[in-house]
């Protein structure tokens, strides 16, 4: 009788949920409770820590990426710069001197 009541009612008895506010529930069954939360909680926080530890890493790399960049793009400002002034220079002399000059 117990496995048609089971059945008819579409869920198991161990899968049934319980609302520890609702229902009231021994001392030894909120334990247990509150151990089987913890262990879920100590597996979720295991992936979540890898998560995080991935996104960091990830998000260090595209600030040292653009860190790293930023100073090239200077160091060659300052070539540009050295090239646009000899330019210049080679301008000045390369130009025919008049009286006006």
């Amino acid at each position: 009788m117990a496995d048609k009541e089971g059945k008819a009612a579409g869920q198991p008895e161990f899968a049934k949920r319980i609302d520890p506010a609702k229902e009231s529930l021994s001392r030894e069954q909120l334990q247990f409770i509150r151990q089987a939360e913890l262990a879920q909680w100590k597996k979720r926080s295991q992936k979540l820590r890898g998560r995080n530890i991935i996104t960091g890493l990830a998000i260090g790399a595209a600030v040292m990426g653009i860190y790293g960049y930023t100073f090239y793009s200077v160091s060659q400002e300052r070539i540009m710069d050295e090239l646009d002034e000899e330019a210049k220079a080679a301008a000045k002399y390369r130009v025919p001197k008049t009286g006006a000059n």
